[in-house]
């Protein structure tokens, strides 16, 4: 079906009575069916969005990069693929999502310097849709800093640890799909999100590692919600994970014939420049989704937890050359499979961690085989035995109490 006509039969079905009246109810999520950008007089910009009901918009700005950073109630937005890549006036781009339970954000990233003007939102008489409008001004750069000064951004809500049963002695594996809400990851050339593949690929691993009787399974995130990098890591530690596996996958549009999977394992020196890249792309999650990375993991402060650092890492190591072992029967893996940067996600000082970037959504082949089901069930096997294979060595489990716990919380800047 067509785009247009999509868009005609979401504006029907939202805003038709007597579905519209139901719409305005008090307990329905606003639905989102449209956002244009129009350049105005002056130089401004405006963005518009298409509501099946009003909803209350909070905007402020950032630099480094410049942005503007909207904050709305939960909005289901269903808009076109290609909303938000076309560039107007002051504005390069947008993107849109949930960012926290109950909360919906837009990230504009600007084009040059710019401060929010007007937020207005009219109701359209002809058929009772609601129609928020928020106007960007040009600014020079003194006049944006001290804006971007002056913003207070309401912080991120922090989902809460799952705690594990006292009784339970199973391992407990955190498996974290990567990107998610407002943070979009990779984008295919065919549109398909990066959240949305790895999402999918999580719940299918949980689900055969949960079969297996052997393991209590969590998710750092259970449904397309955006959720910061360190709180990833802080879900994980305060579960007191046995294992931390972060799936992602990967995109070089200037080069679709590179395809396969790649183990990385935390290091603060990368293995080559190209996964210094990719580390420094995927930390950058919190800046594009307008929020600023929080403090990280504990600095090493002593022997101690230098040793615990040590051995954390060295499991992470062990854990991902068996990956690898078990992966290559059922994948392709990339030329160099397992490598180190100094990814977020990964620096844990005392939950052996590892970041599996699943293919590459600019390889044709790999796309194919990423949105498979048959090659989906043969990859979470193959990541099935590598773990059960991990904790087939009691040792694995072993590690003591005081190390694992001697971590210090200080947190310091990534």
């Amino acid at each position: 079906m067509p785009a247009r006509a999509r868009l005609a039969l979401a504006i029907a079905l939202v805003l038709a009575s007597p579905l519209a009246a139901r719409a305005q109810a008090p307990g329905l999520t606003a639905v989102a069916i449209g956002a244009d950008l129009a350049t105005g007089a002056g130089g401004t910009t405006k963005l518009t969005l298409t509501l099946s009901k009003a909803v209350e918009a909070r905007a402020f700005v950032m630099e480094r990069p410049d942005r503007v950073v909207i904050d709305l109630a939960e909005v289901n937005f269903q808009l076109g693929p290609e909303a938000g890549r076309k560039r107007e006036g002051l504005v390069s781009s947008f993107r849109y999502g949930l960012f926290a339970p109950g909360r919906s954000r837009i990230v504009v990233d600007l084009a040059q310097a710019a401060t929010v003007g007007r937020i207005e939102t009219v109701t359209r008489a002809k058929d009772g849709a609601v129609l928020l409008s928020i106007e960007f001004q040009r600014a020079d750069r003194d006049a944006f800093r001290r804006a971007a000064v002056a913003s207070d951004p309401m912080p991120a809500a922090r989902k809460a640890a799952a705690v594990p049963e006292a009784s339970d002695t199973r391992p407990l594996i955190m498996v974290d799909a990567g990107h998610g809400g407002i943070d979009p990851g990779a984008i295919a050339s065919t549109g398909v999100f990066e959240k949305d593949i790895v999402f999918g690929f999580a719940q299918a691993l949980v689900s055969r590692l949960e079969s297996s009787g052997r393991y209590r399974v969590r998710m750092t995130r259970d449904r397309d919600v955006f959720v910061p990098l360190s709180d990833r890591v802080r879900l994980a530690r305060e579960a007191n994970a046995d294992l931390f596996v972060s799936i992602h996958a990967d995109s070089i549009s200037s080069a679709p014939q590179v395809r396969g999977a790649t183990i990385y394992t935390g290091s603060e020196r990368a293995t080559d420049a190209e996964s210094a890249k990719l580390a420094d792309r995927e930390n950058k999650a919190d800046a594009a989704a307008g929020t600023e990375t929080q403090a990280g993991p504990a600095q090493v402060a002593d022997i101690l937890q230098e040793l615990t650092l040590r051995e954390t890492r060295s499991f992470s190591s062990g854990f991902a050359k068996g990956l690898r072992a078990h992966l290559s029967p059922v994948m392709e893996m990339s030329p160099k499979p397992h490598r180190e940067a100094g990814f977020v996600v990964l620096r844990s000082p005392d939950v052996p961690s590892v970041l599996v970037e699943l293919g590459y959504l600019s390889s044709k082949r790999d796309l194919d085989l990423l949105q498979s089901e048959t090659w989906r069930s043969e990859v979470t096997g193959g990541m099935a035995k590598a773990i059960d294979a991990f904790f087939g060595n009691r040792t694995t489990l072993t590690r003591p109490d005081a190390l694992k716990r001697s971590a210090a919380i200080a947190p310091v800047s990534p």
